[in-house]
């Protein structure tokens, strides 16, 4: 992960005020092609500084917090579901000015840009999606718990949990954890890596609203995993017109690589990159690969 330093700033929208980042050195040449990066649950901006940072001579880019996560507050309605987020993401869109942008989203972060892309296609140039949160039914065992936060109980006792004392060891066996359910091979992370995802987690543990947004952004996925018609994701999928890079990695632990194939049936114009050592989170794991096919997916754009 890069530690490039990043600019913050709020940007106000409907029913929430959102955290958006950019690297703080805005290098590049002048004529670069907005980009907006969404990232994933549990997740924040943070994840997709490596891949922002490789794109920056080519992409304009932007990474937002979404509702509750990062630095962002919770929305004022509670709203975390799907439509909610996406709700906030064209929210920003509209009153920064900034679309059509290249629009790229991880996991839940993927969810809300398909069902953005099919809703406001005036919005997105192209659009690249790692390893997004599809529904898959049924889903791998490792991804069960996820979808027990949506189960009603276990909010109680993960709040009850939470307010124990959290030591050292404690919350670095928690980030061990984390890391090896979203990466690859955890094994290959560098210290200041790991030192830095267990600032994070001790950070998060220390928000109060950060549980309620992850109960409710989980709840919001599994729901919208039942939706059917015109809001189905699968259906709003075949709805995009903008180019798409689909990017899987054979490890990944929460999205299993057979969507793959459903998904690059389902976009109209769609190219994949598969990664066999890489896990949920290819953009922070193999970043100059994802760098590359998303530079080719771009010219495919222009032409």
């Amino acid at each position: 992960m890069s530690s490039t330093e990043q600019q913050v700033r709020t940007v106000e929208v409907p029913g929430a005020v959102l955290a958006v980042h950019r690297p703080a050195d805005g290098a590049g040449p002048d004529g670069r092609e907005p980009g907006l990066f969404v990232h994933g649950l549990g997740g924040s901006a943070a994840n997709w500084t490596a891949l922002m940072d490789r794109l920056g001579g080519l992409v304009d880019g932007e990474a937002v917090d979404l509702p509750g996560f990062g630095r962002s507050t919770p929305p004022t309605d509670g709203n975390l579901s799907v439509s909610g987020h996406v709700r906030a993401v064209i929210g920003y869109l509209e009153a920064t000015g900034r679309g059509p942008v290249h629009l790229f989203g991880n996991s839940l972060g993927g969810a809300v840009a398909v069902r953005l892309s099919a809703l406001r296609p005036d919005l997105v140039r192209s659009l690249t999606l790692v390893s997004p949160a599809l529904p898959e039914l049924p889903p791998q065992r490792s991804a069960w718990p996820t979808g027990l936060l949506a189960l009603p109980g276990v909010p109680a006792l993960l709040h009850r949990l939470r307010r124990l004392p959290a030591g050292r060891r404690d919350v670095e066996a928690a980030t061990e954890d984390l890391l090896r359910l979203v990466y690859g091979d955890p094994a290959a992370l560098s210290p200041a890596t790991r030192a830095e995802a267990v600032a994070e987690y001790r950070r998060r543990l220390e928000v109060p609203h950060a549980m309620q947004a992850l109960i409710g952004s989980a709840r919001g996925i599994v729901s919208a995993y039942t939706e059917r018609g015109d809001q189905a994701l699968w259906r709003q999928a075949e709805q995009v017109q903008a180019p798409v890079l689909l990017v899987y990695g054979l490890r990944d632990k929460l999205v299993a690589y057979r969507s793959a194939h459903r998904a690059c049936a389902a976009f109209p114009d769609a190219r994949l990159l598969v990664l066999p050592e890489s896990g949920h989170v290819a953009m922070m794991e193999h970043p100059d690969a994802v760098a590359r096919a998303v530079r080719e997916l771009i010219a495919h754009a222009g032409r």
